[in-house]
């Protein structure tokens, strides 16, 4: 059963000429429905890791964890702090169903790609969603990174795949447990359908917020160890570290 939305029926207001800010209900008079006061009051992150994306004092520095030991994935690229109004947003997107603003964020992450691989980020060869639990599937009725994945797949012109990595164990939701209990929730909750296939290839992770990094790491492991030449992330919104604002 293909429990996914039609993404383009129910984004189609996103995709008219005549915006309205999805934020303030304005016009937005951009190619987009969001209006530029409201774009510039995003929480954008613009100091963080070079490698996690860890929100940090100043730009191009490397956070104390990654510097000990680097994470198996090579690169993360999020547009946004994970604070108001943009966890607001991915809450309605992911909870209440509102996929025009999942497609609006979507958009922008597209755009802030495609900036940076003008400026010399490598190109992946495929995007991975990361899977949700069947359980938690059939509850939601939908995996927003793989709604994610799709959005920026049609913008980029990179594939994606839904059905190479997949969710083999239900695990707790991770929300609430700190680093090491994340770590043990996630042990062997990743499988490749096809082992072999990542030989050699450079693929990004899509996820929609990245908090401490467990996720991300336990699939780039895996697909380190299953030949693959290097591993990004790409997300909407980085956390910061526990009590830092």
């Amino acid at each position: 059963m293909n429990c996914q939305p039609h993404v383009k029926a129910l984004v189609y207001n996103c995709t008219n000429i005549n915006h309205t800010c999805l934020l303030c209900d304005q016009p937005a008079e951009q190619p987009y429905p969001l209006c530029v006061a409201c774009e510039q009051e995003l929480p954008w992150l613009d100091e963080h890791c070079v490698r996690c994306a860890l929100p940090l004092p100043m730009a191009g520095l490397t956070c104390g964890p990654c510097s000990r030991r680097a994470p198996a994935f090579e690169h993360v690229v999020a547009l946004w702090h994970y604070g108001y109004p943009v966890d607001t947003l991915i809450s309605r997107f992911k909870h209440r169903r509102q996929w025009p603003l999942g497609r609006l964020m979507a958009e922008l992450l597209g755009h802030g790609l495609l900036h940076r691989y003008a400026e010399g980020l490598t190109v992946p060869e495929l995007l991975l969603p990361v899977p949700l639990a069947r359980r938690r599937l059939r509850e939601r009725g939908f995996n927003q990174a793989g709604m994610l994945a799709r959005w920026l797949s049609s913008q980029l012109g990179v594939p994606c795949d839904e059905r190479l990595l997949l969710r083999t164990r239900d695990t707790p939701a991770q929300q609430g447990l700190d680093a090491k209990a994340r770590r043990r929730n996630l042990r062997q909750a990743f499988s490749l359908q096809r082992p072999g296939m990542f030989q050699g290839r450079h693929v990004a992770l899509v996820d929609d917020v990245l908090t401490t990094g467990t996720t991300a790491q336990a699939i780039a492991q895996l697909l380190r160890k299953d030949g693959a030449r290097r591993v990004d992330v790409y997300c909407l919104a980085r956390t910061p570290k526990p009590g830092q604002a």
